[in-house]
């Protein structure tokens, strides 16, 4: 299993210096396109795509932190420091969507408009297939390694995607809309905070601690049954998750006359198929039938 979890490490790092090289890139180019436009959404965006490379250092040292081994002061180790950068990013989207909205009211009380012409539309088509090229490599690191940093930074890297796509209309719109400029910030910032939600809505939740999910409650039941090919009344179920394992604790109740050494054994044997088949650490308690 040691392997795995190096393989799944590697994969945020992978992600996170690639995300770093190329939103540092798409910065550079955004930042150049608005100051030449005057466009406030292109700028803010670019502010937006700089940010990203932040939020993916912090999914690296994440990923880092998370890989220490446990020790006296942290016995069940360090996963959920991805938790907590999730968390960071889900902040620092929160903090852009706030300064989106303050750049955007004040272009439009300004009534200033906006000329993008050719430079606008070639670096917003360059952000949007780039962008989401790279969200898609972050979910897909996501699902295959259960990274909750991992899946924020995709969708930082969406919601940049999404405001170059909102920009994109609003270039083609703009000539005739003197408001768009502004309208379009606005409309950014919503969806960040959209996205927002949806991090810290995640990463909190696994924190304070969530019910099991039924599924995995029929699926340790089946392997109970195949274990001991009776039900063995499982019951009172926890699972704690800790970032990159999960600790799970349920009773089950067996026949009196079983000794000490025979309950131990089906007790035993349970806590090994489920950490061979789910890869979650388990502990049974035994109670007596009667």
């Amino acid at each position: 299993m040691l392997k795995v979890k190096n393989n799944n490490n590697r994969l945020a790092f992978i992600e996170g210096w690639i995300s770093v090289i190329v939103n540092t890139l798409l910065f550079v180019l955004k930042y150049w396109a608005g100051m030449v436009t005057g466009s406030v959404a292109i700028i803010a965006d670019a502010w937006h795509t700089l940010s990203d490379s932040v939020t993916s250092i912090i999914v690296i040292v994440g990923a880092k932190a998370s890989n220490k081994p446990p020790d006296k002061k942290h016995p069940f180790g360090h996963g959920r420091s991805e938790i907590i950068g999730s968390i960071v990013i889900g902040v620092l989207l929160a903090v852009v969507a706030f300064d989106f909205i303050l750049e955007s009211v004040n272009k439009l009380k300004g009534g200033e408009t906006t000329n993008f012409g050719t430079i606008a539309l070639v670096v917003t088509i360059i952000s949007i297939l780039m962008k989401e090229g790279m969200a898609q490599y972050a979910f897909w690191g996501a699902r295959r390694t259960n990274s909750k940093s991992l899946k924020a930074d995709g969708w930082h890297h969406r919601s940049d995607a999404f405001s170059s796509g909102i920009i994109l209309i609003g270039i083609f719109l703009g000539p005739y809309l003197w408001w768009m400029d502004g309208a379009m910030g606005i409309i950014i910032a919503c969806l960040l905070f959209y996205g927002t939600y949806q991090i810290l809505k995640d990463a909190i939740g696994t924190l304070l601690g969530e019910d099991i999910d039924q599924e995995l409650i029929t699926k340790v039941k089946k392997m109970a049954i195949q274990c001991y090919q009776s039900d063995l009344n499982l019951h009172h179920f926890h699972l704690h998750n800790y970032g990159n394992h999960q600790e799970l604790t349920c009773h089950i109740k067996l026949d009196g006359k079983l000794s000490l050494a025979e309950s131990h054994e089906i007790a035993t044997l349970l806590e090994k198929k489920i950490k061979a088949e789910l890869d979650i650490t388990s502990t049974i308690h035994i109670e007596p039938l009667n």
